[in-house]
């Protein structure tokens, strides 16, 4: 593990569901937020209640801090090699969000490590347009920003390049305009945009579909494969408490109460068909099985690694 701009970086680990192999490429290892700017209306002794768990993956209770990942889901099905969100990118301007700013890190190295070249990729998906998912969409070429992965189509939820994009001018706050500028808007101008809308079907294992609240295009992939069963969600949880306490939103969503009402959907039936649940920005295994306690109320079954 090495440390970048004091924040801490660690590599890669695979899984396999059915015909689909999975890689984690991790580019920021820990980011630590205040637990009540991430989830507020998380009651605080959901967390103190649950340390023996939550600590030290997900929660430091020396600090209150809530802690994430930001890493991309590699995924490999049918031939072609999927990313699941691109992190935050180096180099950026991100007005507002200093973790953010002019990062350093070695990401294409470790997406070299898990045996991917920017040329190998088919298909990028973003799960949504928040600026910790579309960084590496593109990368410095020549004093502009160029799409990373030449070859690949970038799943883009046109829902959100209409509330974030250009036309809505200052009414989109200033480090989303900045991440369309520099991370969407050249994919888009390369040709290499596929906007989509409802539902997208990937392949035969893979789909993506609406879950909307945290942002208006915010989206779910799910992989099915033989017995296997998983969702890639997205930001629908920032921390774990989330599975816990579901009508808790985060405080980056655009719709709070719409985020919560995709979260119980998406737990409900991750409980009742036996989906792994895989987010965004889980540490530890960041994958767990999940299971219904009473009503829209849920519980951890267990961590997979």
């Amino acid at each position: 593990m090495s440390e970048v701009g004091g924040i801490s970086q660690t590599s890669t680990e695979r899984l396999v569901l059915g015909d689909v192999e999975i890689s984690r490429v991790v580019e920021v290892e820990r980011l630590a937020l205040g637990a009540e700017a991430i989830v507020p209306d998380a009651p605080g002794e959901v967390w103190r209640e649950n340390t023996d768990w939550l600590a030290p993956d997900h929660w430091d209770p020396a600090s209150g801090d809530a802690l994430a990942v930001v890493q991309t889901w590699v995924l490999r099905s049918e031939g072609k090699t999927i990313l699941v969100d691109t992190g935050i990118g180096n180099g950026r301007e991100r007005p507002g969000v200093p973790l953010f700013e002019h990062l350093d890190t070695d990401y294409l190295d470790r997406l070299a490590a898990a045996g991917v070249r920017p040329e190998d990729v088919d298909i990028v998906v973003n799960t949504h347009l928040h600026a910790d998912h579309i960084g590496w969409n593109t990368r410095e070429g020549h004093g502009s920003w160029v799409p990373t992965f030449p070859n690949a189509s970038y799943l883009m939820p046109a829902a959100d390049l209409a509330y974030f994009g250009p036309e809505r001018g200052d009414a989109v706050r200033v480090d989303h305009r900045y991440g369309i500028a520099d991370a969407v808007t050249p994919v888009v101008q390369a040709g290499q945009a596929v906007l989509w809308e409802g539902a997208h079907r990937i392949d035969s294992h893979l789909t993506l579909e609406a879950a909307p609240g945290h942002t208006p295009g915010s989206s779910v992939l799910r992989l099915t494969s033989g017995t296997d069963r998983a969702v890639f969600t997205g930001d629908l949880f920032h921390v774990p408490v989330q599975i816990l306490e579901p009508c808790c939103s985060s405080g980056f969503c655009e719709d709070p109460k719409g985020a919560a009402e995709s979260r119980v959907r998406v737990l409900g039936r991750a409980a009742d068909e036996g989906e792994l649940v895989i987010p965004a920005h889980f540490g530890g295994s960041g994958a767990v099985e999940v299971r219904r306690r009473q009503g829209e109320k849920f519980a951890i079954s267990r961590w997979v690694s």
